[in-house]
């Protein structure tokens, strides 16, 4: 095997998630990589901003000599062995830097001269990405978007987790679409969010889907927004509307926000988790006050207050539900209400879970 083999058969890469190895420093890591990607860096922020700097003033050799010179020795001996110990665990993985060029090249010689063999990736980062993004582009040529629709609460996520040939955007934006939807997590990078997708697009339409089901979503999930073209063209696509009892609703609603989003909290925050949860919701109520008006944003203030006083005396979170009713009714279902009006030619279907699915699978 040639010391500087390369690849760019990004596709099998995707469909296999092959693991990856990226070399750059972790501030570019952070800024965007690939699914299955570990960062095991040849040099960390500070030298690579030394030899940028080494670059800009005497030129690659210079800074070629500066770099050997910081990533010597130890130093040099525990990034290798990083890069051994991963190359152990997963024996198929490939390597890359920013264009495939030194950095990239560097490593491998290094691995090679330890006994081991790895391929990098051809163009490195910046082709892949390029590959990536150009399938979003393209995937709206191979296949027919349904969105899934319905009022806050009726089970649209549960729904399109059912369905096989299915994209979860909220999953992938790590955020559940609403103004209260944050989670304790972070939401991915825009470049990482938009990779994923296109893995996940890449992955079904091998598979030889000609549909994709989508849950109704705007232009945005939280801070993430879908790529222009690709939102444009779920924009216009047929709905099917889920339907779902308004008791039912608010159970869902209150176990997803209430139940399962405390306990989040408890376990990303501990003892003050309450506290940070009950920050959060305020400032999401804040943030839509505009649009509830004075006289219900101050009705679903005082609910969730009641809500947190019987919480810390009782232990008990039912008083939530009157909250979360409020909300559902109130404010999001007359929303909806307008916008699925104004697009009802789109409409396909309307049914209960068990009755969607059958049209799906029946009709579909």
């Amino acid at each position: 095997m040639s010391e500087f083999l390369q690849s760019d058969d990004f596709k099998s890469i995707v469909l296999n998630n092959t693991p990856l190895i990226d070399v750059r420093a972790p501030i570019e890591f952070e800024k965007g990589a690939f699914s299955n990607t570990a960062n095991l860096a040849l040099m960390n922020d500070e030298e690579r901003h030394l030899i940028g700097i080494e670059y800009k003033k005497k030129g690659n050799k210079e800074a070629l000599r500066l770099g050997h010179s910081l990533v010597k020795g130890d130093v040099k001996v525990n990034r290798v062995n990083a890069w051994l110990n991963y190359i152990s665990l997963h024996p198929d993985t490939l390597l890359y830097c920013f264009r495939g060029g030194q950095r990239s090249k560097i490593s491998q010689e290094w691995i090679k001269e330890s006994g081991k063999d790895i391929v990098r990736l051809k163009g490195g980062y910046k082709a892949f990405r390029s590959y990536l993004i150009q399938e979003i582009e393209d995937s709206i040529k191979h296949f027919k978007p349904i969105i899934i629709g319905g009022r806050t609460g009726s089970g649209k996520t549960i729904l399109l987790q059912n369905i096989q040939n299915s994209i979860d955007l909220e999953a992938l934006a790590n955020h559940r679409g609403s103004s209260f939807g944050r989670q304790t997590s972070p939401q991915p990078s825009q470049i990482n969010f938009e990779n994923a997708l296109a893995y996940d697009l890449i992955q079904k339409l091998d598979r030889g889907f000609d549909r994709l089901f989508f849950e109704d979503e705007g232009k945005y999930v939280g801070s993430i927004y879908i790529p222009k073209e690709f939102a444009s063209y779920l924009s216009d696509a047929p709905i099917i509307i889920l339907e779902t009892p308004d008791e039912q609703r608010v159970s869902i609603t209150f176990e997803e926000y209430i139940v399962r989003a405390q306990q989040n909290y408890k376990e990303a925050f501990g003892k003050t988790f309450l506290q940070e949860w009950i920050d959060d919701i305020q400032g999401a109520m804040k943030r839509i006050q505009k649009r509830l008006g004075l006289e219900r944003y101050k009705i679903v203030c005082d609910l969730f207050e009641n809500a947190i006083k019987e919480q810390r005396k009782n232990n008990s979170l039912e008083l939530y539900k009157v909250w979360v009713s409020y909300l559902l009714y109130e404010y999001y279902d007359p929303m909806y209400d307008y916008q699925i009006k104004k697009n009802a030619s789109r409409i396909l279907f309307r049914g209960n879970a068990k009755e969607v699915i059958s049209y799906i699978q029946r009709d579909l």
